[in-house]
């Protein structure tokens, strides 16, 4: 240790401790290993997201519909808004029942999202 690295009552600096969220490099952790997916899996994966996207973009054109009637039908906004927010919990619980998990979830209120856009673009733009 030279002079430089001496405190001014001379005294050694204290040892500085390592992050712990940082990488060790001279200890590097293990490789996380994951199981590969099965067929099926694969399968459910695929299907739960092609439905997934289909019906959302039914979601998207009732949302369409209702941002785009005229004057007239101004009354039939809302209720255009409320059943693409049925369509795309419809969609969610149509993904989770594919991967065989429960119908009651938070994901749910992910489905209601064509409705919150939708009622920004009517309502509030």
């Amino acid at each position: 240790m030279s002079g430089d690295d001496l405190l001014v009552d001379g005294s050694p600096p204290p040892e500085r401790r390592k992050a712990r969220h940082l990488i060790d490099w001279d200890n590097p952790p293990p490789p996380r290993r994951r199981e590969p997916m099965s067929l099926t899996q694969v399968q459910r994966w695929v299907i739960s997201t092609l439905t997934m996207v289909t019906i959302l973009h039914f979601a998207g054109g009732i949302v369409l519909a209702a941002a785009t009637a005229g004057p007239d039908r101004a009354a039939s906004r809302l209720p255009l808004l409320i059943l693409a927010g049925v369509t795309g919990v419809g969609a969610v619980a149509a993904a989770l029942a594919i991967h065989r998990k429960s119908l009651l979830s938070p994901w749910l209120l992910l489905g209601w999202l064509p409705t919150v856009v939708g009622a920004y673009f009517v309502y509030w733009r």
